[in-house]
């Protein structure tokens, strides 16, 4: 997943978590069991029941992410990558071009350490239309800590090739062009890791659903992998046994991105992962227009509110910014069979922690 320019300048602040402790309520919760016969301004016909039946604020656990390495190097003094593969990663028919990159981070005086569900920088060589270094851009890691050869040497990207109009001309993405024709054995300008918004839960029995589009998918594949690659499973002091539920969007079953792992995870693992895909030009919705991810969600309401009911629940929503409004309007549809108001669910839902965003 790619990041504007104006993101980067403002010092990747898009990855801050946006985590907001909940000790107002507790402390309301202590005063009240202190003074039982305490006077309060409302009566009891103006108190709001709770949004979701679990008491959240007394289960909640705020997470520590202070070990999580941040900035190790910096656009001034970026690392050089040597580019160990870059393959595509789409089939015969499908739409643009979306390739799988690694880079080899050997050598490096620090180690470019990472954890699942941070970024990257990637600085193009060459120069911009004015004589001076193309600026920064960032894309979420799509391979785990251990990176994909296990040896937590190496960091890998799922890249697609940006391609707009402008005055009839197609106008090519300089950092994304760039790193789809990239060659094995060059070297590339990384800064960072960046990013704490995307981190997952240290619990090994929560329940993570994750809605993906496009390039999206790769810190789920990254997450994916930590909790059922065989590998990975052996070298983590980290052994997942919660429920795991990716929902895909795309446009041709071509354009499906590392479909292959995800079934097999499926099926080697049918108790802790559940796969729904939205193809949106192959599907139909139930009013005969084409699929789309907000589709499926409602088509899973009730199964996904069961799950956010519980405090353990973390949703992670990651790909064009142009997704959310529609999975928006699903929530929206869905809470409200439920008897509750996503406008009020959602805030609440990011002050614990439990609601990640990552779109561009």
């Amino acid at each position: 997943m790619a990041y504007s320019e104006a993101q980067v300048l403002a010092g990747g602040l898009a990855h801050i978590p946006i985590i907001v402790g909940i000790f107002g309520f507790i402390q309301k919760f202590i005063l009240n069991k202190t003074n039982p016969n305490k006077q309060t301004k409302k009566s009891s016909a103006q108190i709001k029941e709770p949004l979701s039946k679990p008491s959240l604020a007394k289960t909640i656990k705020k997470p520590d992410h202070s070990n999580v390495p941040v900035n190790t190097y910096r656009p001034k003094t970026p690392f050089l990558g040597k580019v160990t593969e870059n393959y595509s990663l789409l089939s015969d028919g499908a739409i643009g071009r979306v390739n799988h990159i690694t880079f080899d981070l050997s050598g490096g005086d620090p180690l470019l350490k990472y954890v699942e569900g941070q970024s990257i920088g990637i600085i193009p060589a060459g120069e911009d239309a004015k004589g001076k270094p193309h600026k920064i851009r960032l894309y979420s890691i799509a391979s785990t800590r251990h990176g994909d050869n296990f040896k937590g040497n190496t960091v890998s990207l799922c890249v697609r090739q940006l391609q707009y109009e402008k005055d009839g001309e197609t106008i090519d993405g300089v950092c994304s062009t760039y790193l789809c024709n990239i060659s094995p054995g060059e070297k590339v300008k990384i800064t960072g890791p960046v990013g704490k918004e995307m981190l997952l839960p240290d619990q090994e029995d929560a329940n993570i659903i994750m809605l993906a589009t496009g390039t999206g998918i790769a810190p789920m594949r990254a997450y994916l992998r930590r909790m059922f690659e065989p590998t990975e499973r052996e070298k983590n002091n980290w052994s997942f046994k919660g429920k795991a539920w990716l929902f895909m969007g795309a446009p041709k079953t071509a354009n499906l991105l590392y479909d292959d792992d995800f079934e097999r995870y499926k099926s080697k693992f049918p108790e802790n992962m559940r796969y729904t895909k939205a193809i949106s030009r192959e599907q139909k919705n139930t009013k005969g227009g084409r699929m789309y991810i907000q589709d499926k969600v409602l088509e899973h309401a009730e199964e996904i509110f069961a799950l956010i009911e519980n405090p353990k629940t973390h949703i992670y929503l990651c790909g064009l910014k142009g997704m959310e409004p529609g999975i928006d309007e699903a929530m929206s549809k869905a809470a409200s069979t439920k008897g509750l108001n996503w406008s009020e669910l959602r805030p609440q839902l990011k002050k614990e922690g439990r609601w990640h965003v990552e779109t561009y």
